[in-house]
């Protein structure tokens, strides 16, 4: 296959990224049959709260983190695709306060339509992220699929007694946020035609950064829950957070970061179907400003791949916590509201 008959990665895609996830309430619907955790009494976490990872009790100093997560292609650069897909499902163990230990790849690929060479670089982009972990691509599976796909299988180990949840926030915990949103609007853009070089390495930069400083937070003080926003946008991964704790929770609006120029391409009308998809699934249980423009609405449902961590901690502990972040690599890091007594709705103002 010539190079100049090679087709756009995005192109072979009817989506990208998490926004090829399943709608909330249609997730919700699929699992609601599931068995309960309690016939496992060592499954310390299951499908009960949404959580990242399921997490399995080893013995009383170890507990295994097990998790997967694979998309289709969100950019055309095989080997930025691979560092992406990589990246996002490594969060997962991080998120649950986890340090990762291997990694096995998934892969699908059109075949006859993608050269071998494309492949092995989406996979080279993989694994140079679980290199950048300090874990090993140990093995995965492929099948032959009618639109690529790549992600991994992460596997981590945390404390059981230091297990981080999306479930344990408490009332007045503040919110912070280490990623700026939009990564779905780049995507849009990008398959438009109208994401600029020097955006896109906005993007990039933000899908490729791992989240190695969630392996840290169980030794912070004042941490009582985190969760990574992904598919269903900041305000169902926060909605997933007031469920699990029984509370609500107040977004204030002007304090949630934004990529460089997100904001922009999302008011002059790009769209994402998933950030459509988000709203119909959890709107009800959301209390917007009157008047809030539906671009703004959109980037607060907007699908993150790769994005950055929800953390509920104590508000005392919240302003030094904070610095840390920033100081790991996350600049854009913000305190974006708090936990509050009451149903577990979520208020933005």
């Amino acid at each position: 296959m010539s190079s100049e008959a090679e087709p756009r990665l995005t192109s072979l895609a009817h989506g990208g990224g998490c926004g090829c996830k399943l709608a909330p309430a249609v997730l919700q619907q699929l699992l609601a049959g599931m068995p309960a955790a309690a016939a496992f009494p060592d499954l310390l976490v299951g499908t009960e709260t949404g959580d990242d990872a399921a997490v399995y009790r080893l013995n009383d100093a170890q507990a295994l983190v097990a998790t997967t997560d694979f998309f289709t292609p969100v950019v055309d650069d095989p080997h930025d695709f691979g560092r992406i897909a990589a990246t996002n499902a490594l969060s997962d163990v991080y998120a649950m306060g986890g340090t990762p230990i291997l990694a096995l790849a998934l892969l699908g690929m059109p075949l006859g339509r993608i050269a071998p060479e494309v492949v092995q670089r989406i996979l080279a982009g993989g694994a140079s992220v679980c290199a950048a972990a300090g874990i090993p691509v140990a093995g995965g599976h492929s099948i032959d699929s009618p639109e690529p796909i790549y992600g991994l299988v992460a596997l981590g180990l945390v404390r059981p007694d230091r297990l981080l949840r999306n479930s344990g926030a408490r009332a007045g915990d503040a919110l912070i946020l280490t990623k700026g949103l939009g990564v779905g609007i780049f995507s849009a853009a990008l398959k438009a035609g109208r994401l600029d070089p020097r955006l896109y390495q906005v993007m990039l930069d933000s899908t490729t950064r791992l989240n190695a400083v969630g392996a840290t937070l169980p030794d912070e003080p004042g941490v009582h829950a985190v969760t990574d926003v992904t598919g269903f946008g900041l305000l169902g991964h926060a909605l997933e957070m007031c469920r699990g704790a029984g509370l609500g929770a107040r977004l204030r609006l002007d304090r949630v970061p934004v990529l460089e120029g997100a904001a922009a391409l999302a008011e002059s009308g790009l769209r994402t179907g998933a950030a459509g998809r988000n709203w119909a699934s959890y709107g009800e249980e959301v209390r917007l400003p009157a008047g809030l423009p539906d671009w703004r609405r959109g980037l607060l449902c907007d699908p993150q791949t790769s994005g950055g961590l929800l953390i509920a901690v104590a508000p005392e502990a919240a302003p030094a916590l904070l610095e840390r972040v920033r100081a790991a690599g996350f600049a854009g890091a913000a305190i974006i509201g708090e936990m509050r007594a009451g149903p577990p709705v979520l208020e933005v103002g």
